[in-house]
């Protein structure tokens, strides 16, 4: 899923191509797309652009006469401009935005549709889209500390919970977690001020970092090939490989459709945590330290 750096640089570069465009037409080719009936989409054509933004990991580009396209990409959604005179690749298009600056198409992998569009009238229709979590990048130390304690969980759901933050999602939490040396099996509310601001910077320069590098890689072009899976990361995706701090091989927790990536060297005191669908089927046999982990190899 596109997260917080992903999505400021889908935002920066809608914002330089789409500033005071007109939207000449929209074609909606999946009915699981546009998630509003009222208003009509058919209503927003012929306005013109006077805003784009970033509401969670949602990009909302602001419309004349207070209208605003609120798109959600979620886990495989990706968007993709074309000039005025490029060839457009429709085929995996679920929606393509004509306007006269260029074409902005919305694409989704795989068969599920995830993804969604609305359609609304009004500031107090978008406000009540939004999820009131504290923004990382414009937090203080304190502001992010009582979002943290809040509720207990573990470090993992909340950094991810978007009712307490903004836009971090699976990828940069194992980032995050792993620049901070903290377990993401760590509670919330056992962690010492010293941990809550060590996360905290953490978290604000993690961020900053590959917002900085994705922008610097996009250039003026427009972002493509946004991933969740990013050469030069430390922990996500890289399970099996060798930590880059201090070379132990990362490890893996497997949930649904998820998982979290760590170092159980850097951040869980070289104990293995318990991967549910493993340690049930191997029950004695899973390893409980690196030392146990290395002589199973």
């Amino acid at each position: 899923m596109p997260e917080l750096p992903d999505i400021l640089i889908y935002v920066e570069a809608l914002e330089r191509r789409l500033h005071g465009a007109r939207l000449e037409r929209v074609r909606v080719a999946s009915p699981f797309l546009l998630r509003t009936a009222e208003p009509p989409l058919a209503q927003a054509v012929g306005r013109r652009v006077v805003s784009v933004s970033r509401l969670g990991k949602r990009v909302v580009m602001g419309l004349e006469g207070d209208w605003w396209l609120v798109v959600h990409l979620m886990i495989a959604g990706r968007l993709h401009w074309f000039e005025p005179t490029q060839r457009v690749s429709s085929k995996s298009a679920l929606a393509i935005f004509v306007f006269d600056s260029g074409i902005l198409t919305l694409s989704e992998a795989g068969t599920k549709r995830r993804a969604s569009l609305h359609v609304l009238q009004g500031t107090a229709a978008l406000a009540r889209h939004h999820v009131p979590g504290v923004e990382p990048l414009a937090s203080t130390n304190s502001g992010f500390a009582a979002a943290l304690r809040r509720e207990n969980h573990t470090l993992k759901r909340a950094l991810t919970d978007p009712r307490l933050f903004s836009g971090i999602g699976n990828a940069y939490s194992d980032e995050i977690l792993h620049a901070a040396r903290l377990s993401p099996v760590a509670l919330t509310s056992r962690l010492t001020d010293g941990e809550i601001e060590r996360l905290y910077a953490a978290t604000v320069a993690t961020l900053t970092t590959w917002t900085d590098t994705l922008r610097k890689r996009a250039g003026k072009d427009f972002p493509e090939g946004v991933t969740a899976f990013r050469e030069g990361m430390a922990v996500h995706g890289r399970y099996g490989r060798p930590c880059p701090v201090c070379a132990t091989l990362v490890q893996r927790i497997r949930y649904a459709s998820n998982e979290t990536n760590y170092c159980p060297r850097c951040q869980t005191n070289d104990k293995v945590l318990a991967d549910r669908s493993l340690s049930r089927l191997l029950k004695d046999d899973w390893p409980r330290t690196i030392d146990e982990l290395e002589r199973k190899a």
